[in-house]
C-alpha cells in the first residue's frame, strides 16, 4: 500500500508524516493532530500547531469538535480568513481578541470588531494597521477614553504623513 502513495515500504509513522507534506513544508492533517500538536510538551510540536498549513475543513473541524482550541486555531500563523470571518463574533472573547491581534485582517472586519461589546477589542481596532479612516472616525467616539486617545493619535499621525 505504501507504493501506491508514493511511499517506500515502511511504517504507519513514516507514511503520516510524509501523508501531509506541501513541497517541503509539513501540514496538519486532521482536528486530532492540530490538538495533539497544540498541546504537547515538545516545543517543535507546539511550533507546528502556531505555524503550519491545515486545509479548511481541517480547521472547521477543530472549532467544532475542539471549542476549546479556537483561540489556537486563530492565532495559527497560516489560518485561511475564512475561518477569521466564522469566529469574529465568536462568544469567547478571547477568541474575538486573538482575530483582532492578526494582521491580514479587512478594514470590513476590523470595522465590524469596532462595535465589540468589549473595549479592550475596540482597542486593538484602533491600534491596527488596516484599519480605515472611517473606522477611526467611528471610534473617536468611544465610551472608553483609550480608545479616543489612541484614535485621536493615530488621526494626528495620518494628517501628519
Amino acid at each position: 500500500m505504501g507504493e501506491q502513495w508514493g511511499v517506500a515500504q515502511g511504517s504507519v509513522g513514516e507514511f503520516s508524516s510524509l501523508a501531509g507534506r506541501e513541497g517541503d513544508r509539513v501540514t496538519i492533517l486532521s482536528a486530532d493532530e492540530f490538538v495533539r500538536l497544540r498541546y504537547a510538551e515538545d516545543p517543535e510540536d507546539y511550533r507546528r500547531a502556531a505555524s503550519e498549513s491545515a486545509p479548511l475543513a481541517v480547521w472547521l473541524e477543530v472549532i467544532e469538535r475542539y471549542p476549546d482550541a479556537r483561540v489556537w486555531v486563530v492565532r495559527n500563523k497560516t489560518v485561511p480568513m475564512e475561518i477569521l470571518e466564522d469566529l469574529v463574533d465568536d462568544s469567547d472573547v478571547r477568541v474575538r481578541y486573538a482575530v483582532a491581534m492578526k494582521r491580514k485582517l479587512t478594514p470590513m472586519l476590523l470595522a465590524h470588531l469596532a462595535l465589540d461589546e468589549d473595549e479592550s477589542i475596540r482597542l486593538r481596532v484602533a491600534m491596527h494597521r488596516n484599519t480605515s479612516r472611517e473606522t477611526l472616525e467611528y471610534l473617536r467616539n468611544d465610551s472608553w477614553d483609550r480608545v479616543r486617545e489612541t484614535v485621536r493619535k493615530r488621526l494626528v499621525a495620518d494628517r501628519r504623513q
